[in-house]
Parts: structure tokens; C-alpha cells; sequence
């Protein structure tokens, strides 16, 4: 029950500030993106994975991105012995601040998430998500990114490093 109120509260912050940052917020984007990464378990062979984000742009150097998508390792071959680790799928919800290195909006930039993991399979629990990234906005809406996303559970953890393809757009 900890953690459904952990989850209730941290949703209720999320929502507040959303409304306030949006009041504020210059401009709106929206964008699509797709994943593919190599995970950090020994138990998994390849992360792949697609997500929306929507961005609210602070000013031009500092925006508020909203992230949801769905992710799924895929499972390695156990030994010889014919075997493979199940797969696993996750649908991560985060937000995070991003933050472009360049006056002009465009360029590089450092994007920092936090959130939760919701796991696919029945009895696979939600997990806190964390996602690392650097990456290069083009001023036509393209952007590519080099990201870490890691999953902590119950003492246990796993991640991947990975890269985002996306196109963005004004809304």
C-alpha cells in the first residue's frame, strides 16, 4: 500500500505542475520517438522501444518534457540449454527538465527524467525509472539522443543504454 501512495502523491505533484508550468510556457511540442538500446542484464539481448513526449519550453534554453512510451527486453538464451530468460515489457511515464546548450533552442542539450516503470506481465510491479540523456535537436524537429534508462526495484535493478530517433513538432 506504500508504494500506491508513493505513486498517488507523486501523480498529484506531476498534475500541479503541469497546470503551472503550461501557464507559463512559451510553447508546446510534441514528439515521437523510437528506441533501441543494449540492455545491462547479462538476462536480456536487445531494449526496443517507441514513446511520446510533450514539452513544454520554459524559455528557449529550458523546457519541462512529459514522457510515455512502452519498452521491452528481450530475453536471452540460458546456457545451451535451449532456454531463454522471459522477456520483460515496461511502460515508463517520467518527466524531467531538458536543457539546450545553445541560445538559439536547438543543438545539443542534457535531458534529466525521473518516474515509474508499470510492468506488462501480471505480478511484474511498477519500478522507479531514472533516464540520463544527451542528444542534438535539429531546428526542423529532428533529434536524436544517447540516453541511459535505468530501472530500480526491491533491491534490484536494470537498464540500457540506448538511442532515441525522433521527430518533434509545434503544437
Amino acid at each position: 500500500m506504500k508504494t500506491f501512495t508513493k505513486i498517488i502523491a507523486t501523480s498529484a505533484a506531476v498534475v500541479a505542475l503541469f497546470f503551472t508550468t503550461s501557464a507559463n510556457a512559451q510553447s508546446q511540442k510534441l514528439g515521437i520517438g523510437i528506441i533501441g538500446g543494449i540492455p545491462t542484464s547479462d538476462a536480456y539481448s536487445v531494449a526496443l522501444g517507441a514513446d511520446l513526449r510533450y514539452q513544454f519550453d520554459v524559455d528557449k534554453q529550458l523546457s519541462i518534457p512529459v514522457t510515455a512510451g512502452y519498452t521491452h527486453f528481450v530475453g536471452k538464451e540460458i546456457g545451451d540449454s535451449g532456454l531463454n530468460y522471459a522477456d520483460f515489457g515496461y511502460i515508463p511515464v517520467k518527466v524531467g527538465a531538458k536543457y539546450f546548450f545553445n541560445e538559439s533552442g536547438a543543438g545539443v542539450y542534457g535531458l534529466a527524467e525521473l518516474g515509474a516503470g508499470f510492468g506488462t506481465k501480471s505480478g511484474s510491479g511498477t519500478s522507479f525509472v531514472y533516464s540520463p540523456a544527451l542528444g542534438y535537436a535539429w531546428s526542423n524537429g529532428l533529434d536524436l539522443g544517447l540516453k541511459y534508462e535505468g530501472l530500480a526495484r526491491d533491491g534490484g535493478s536494470t537498464g540500457y543504454v540506448g538511442l532515441r530517433l525522433a521527430y518533434g513538432f509545434s503544437l
